[in-house]
């Protein structure tokens, strides 16, 4: 079975979410290696993670990549 886009974005990946003292979050999902990115608040960590986890699995996904599932 080909999985798509829309089945790996549907899965339910842990986020971590770090703050750091000069009041910026870091985000990353730990599963999909390299997928990570920073924001001004924790919201904007969320928004961000999601732009990240998309290109990430579009990439893993054109390159054929496994890509782990949760």
């Amino acid at each position: 079975m080909n999985k798509t886009l829309d089945y790996y974005l549907s899965l339910p990946y842990i986020i971590e979410l770090t703050p750091d003292k000069d009041g910026y979050w870091f985000a990353k999902i730990p599963l999909l290696k390299g997928c990570m990115t920073n924001g001004d608040s924790r919201a904007d960590a969320l928004e961000m993670i999601d732009d990240a986890k998309r290109l990430w699995l579009e990439t893993a996904l054109s390159l054929g990549v496994s890509i782990p599932e949760p």
